[in-house]
């Protein structure tokens, strides 16, 4: 017998959620192998196998279009794949060289005493907000996970009206 999942277990078997994989979906990049009679999107461990290479592309920093074309057929190279890691780590350094720069600016200033201007100030802000854009993104895909599983939670458990539901007054 085949085995089939549902969208709420590949997202946690995956580590990713629900509304990605919806948005893979949606964009053509992964869509599940059929549907339940009442309309979930079942998975098998095909789709799996596919998710995976998917999610192993993104690790290596291949942007949603070039995995869905690498998964299309239209192959990317191991150096093309490696160009692209070389690029990112490039950019990375870069980021963190500058707040390093930045910083060593605020630390000499304060050292000889001097004023920090407004512009100091924001050069510091938006370094630092640039080096932090990738954890909040992180921390908001935790909470869209977090929120997934509620709403799965009430999906599977429908309180009836005035049960101690929502509705109940």
């Amino acid at each position: 017998m085949k085995r089939h999942w549902k969208v709420g277990e590949l997202a946690k078997m995956a580590g990713v959620t629900i509304r990605t994989l919806r948005f893979y979906d949606q964009i053509g990049l992964f869509s599940p192998s059929g549907y339940s009679p009442s309309g979930y999107r079942l998975y098998t461990e095909k789709d799996i196998s596919r998710l995976q290479q998917i999610l192993s592309l993104k690790e290596l920093g291949l942007s949603l279009e070039q995995i869905k074309a690498v998964m299309a057929g239209d192959q990317l190279s191991l150096s093309d794949i490696v160009t692209i890691q070389i690029d990112s780590l490039k950019e990375s350094i870069r980021m963190q060289q500058k707040l390093l720069h930045e910083l060593e600016n605020v630390s000499s200033r304060m050292q000889r005493n001097e004023p920090f201007t407004v512009e100091h100030f924001m050069n510091i802000i938006r370094t630092m907000r640039m080096k932090h854009e990738k954890f909040f993104a992180e921390r908001k895909s935790s909470m869209d996970r977090h929120l997934d599983r509620l709403g799965e939670y009430l999906d599977e458990h429908p309180e009836e009206p005035g049960q101690g539901g929502f509705d109940s007054e």
